[in-house]
């Protein structure tokens, strides 16, 4: 009998595989793997891991890179924290720390081996995926995936009608968008519009 997520759900919120790890930081955190996932979600956010902000609240893009990825995807916050139509899988549960320069590290490959793979087995087929950043893009893409986000993301358009894949929604990304203006002006109408569908069509089978 396959696995449920709410049989996963107690399994990956006591997950500390990567207590060790995250002591040796330069944050020097206990794992908090952050956990917002239920059946039947219409889109996923595959992501890459929390930050420290969202570390600390619990709650996933509680930051200014969700407001940003709200504003791409077109939702107010009540539509994204409705967990009946958006799920977050990020590529690790938890906050990986900062290393000794203050930078972001990244999501320990641990992680994903362990639970990405029976997440998405146990989410079952979504409406639309959105892929944030490098790690997700290749767990996803596979082979399909490019050299780089930027070369992913300027290929957008071969992963239709289901897949979008999108930088990190991160405010130090905004020069990348100033050099690539496509990105707002093709790619997230198309995302926007997308996204409206699946909404719209949930609030007519739902009034």
């Amino acid at each position: 009998m396959s696995e449920t997520l709410e049989q996963l759900a107690p399994e990956i919120r006591a997950c500390r595989l990567c207590a060790e790890r995250f002591a040796a930081t330069a944050t020097a955190h206990t794992p908090r793997p952050i956990y917002w996932l239920q059946s039947g979600a219409r889109i996923l956010v595959a992501g890459q891991a929390p930050g420290l902000k969202v570390h600390e609240s619990g709650v996933p893009f509680d930051d200014r890179s969700g407001e940003r990825l709200r504003d791409w995807m077109g939702l107010d916050r009540r539509v994204f924290y409705d967990r009946d139509m958006v799920a977050i899988l990020p590529m690790a549960f938890c906050f990986p720390g900062y290393d000794t320069k203050g930078s972001d590290l990244p999501p320990p490959p641990i992680c994903a081996r362990t639970w990405h793979g029976r997440v998405m087995t146990a989410l079952g087929r979504v409406e639309l995926i959105l892929l944030i950043g490098s790690h997700a893009q290749k767990w996803h893409l596979g082979k399909e995936h490019k050299a780089n986000v930027s070369q992913t993301v300027a290929a957008w358009r071969a992963h239709q009608p289901q897949v979008f894949p999108l930088p990190h929604p991160s405010w130090r990304n905004t020069a990348w968008l100033k050099k690539n203006p496509w990105f707002e002006a093709e790619l997230v109408p198309e995302l926007r519009a997308s996204i409206a569908a699946i909404v719209h069509h949930d609030e007519r089978q739902n009034p």
